[in-house]
């Protein structure tokens, strides 16, 4: 697949959990983080892993029960996709919503939506489940209901989404980058400094070796009201490799970092995606680690993949 070279702004939420009185108070919020968004001439909005574990405030006798606030958001989940919707085609912009629960064949999944402005919608279930997602709160995985990998095809590019952990195992990315993938979206949600540092580590080795571009977009802050989501700890970026195309006259940075904000700062962090200089990498770069991935002793088999089109 060929791209125009036509670069666009990503914003990569640094999102704090709050605790609201009503509805109309969630959904100034959310108006305004995105207008943020479209204020910074984003035209694709990134919201984190568990962002709408916020939701559950909104039923005070079950927010501080960990099991009791899955049902809560998962019975919120369709008013806040109708609310995301509406702002995406209301600023002509790609919004992943923040991921949250929801109940599929008597599981609850972790699932982030993605909408289009032309009000197509999609979404990706988490793959793999933390310790803490699998043994204390009972998220089931996506194979659990037949949830696949996706790949979509969007009007900036194709996109893929890695959910937190996800992004720690290699042959998720790899599916989705021999799916043409160019850019890996990592909504995150991690309670220490060190879960932070796995996920970032594991972003940026699926930039490095994918040859693409790796956004990262973690919750930050306290929320002490909430079981699931007390503590948060993490940093926006936009990850390439640190890389160049041989004999050309742009590089990548050193450290492969386009973009980071401040350390638990809520904001939005601001950069700028070129699909175009994945392809010129994957075809030209000092190293073809894309290329010569199948050359590597053990390759393994590559999970399936099911193509979305969002244009």
């Amino acid at each position: 697949m060929s791209y125009s070279g036509t670069s666009f702004t990503i914003a990569l939420a640094q999102y704090p959990i709050d605790a609201f009185a009503d509805w109309e108070a969630y959904k100034a919020k959310i108006t305004q983080w995105v207008e943020q968004a479209a204020a910074g001439g984003a035209t694709l909005a990134v919201f984190p892993e568990y962002g709408a574990m916020e939701l559950a405030s909104l039923d005070p006798a079950r927010a501080g029960d960990l099991h009791g606030s899955l049902a809560t958001v998962a019975g919120l989940m369709e008013p806040a996709d109708a609310l995301y919707a509406e702002l995406a085609a209301r600023h002509g912009m790609h919004i992943l919503a923040a991921s949250g629960p929801v109940a599929v064949a008597g599981h609850y999944v972790n699932r982030a939506r993605l909408f289009a402005p032309n009000g197509k919608r999609s979404h990706q279930d988490k793959l793999m489940m933390t310790r803490f997602e699998a043994e204390e709160w009972g998220i089931a995985p996506a194979s659990a209901v037949g949830s696949p990998l996706r790949v979509f095809e969007t009007a900036l590019g194709r996109i893929a989404i890695a959910i937190c952990y996800d992004s720690e195992f290699p042959l998720i990315a790899r599916a989705a980058v021999e799916a043409g993938a160019g850019l890996l979206l990592v909504p995150s949600c991690t309670d220490t400094p060190q879960g932070y540092g796995r996920v970032r580590i594991g972003s940026q080795a699926r930039a490095l070796e994918g040859q693409m571009f790796v956004a990262q977009s973690p919750t930050v802050g306290e929320a002490l009201w909430s079981p699931a989501v007390d503590v948060n700890h993490g940093a926006a970026a936009l990850y390439g490799p640190p890389d160049g195309p041989k004999g050309g006259d742009w590089r990548f940075p050193e450290d492969g970092v386009l973009a980071m904000g401040a350390m638990n700062e809520a904001q939005w962090v601001f950069a700028t995606v070129d699909l175009a200089c994945v392809e010129e990498l994957r075809a030209h770069g000092g190293v073809l680690p894309a290329r010569d991935w199948a050359r590597q002793p053990g390759a393994g088999v590559l999970p399936p993949v099911e193509m979305v089109d969002l244009t």
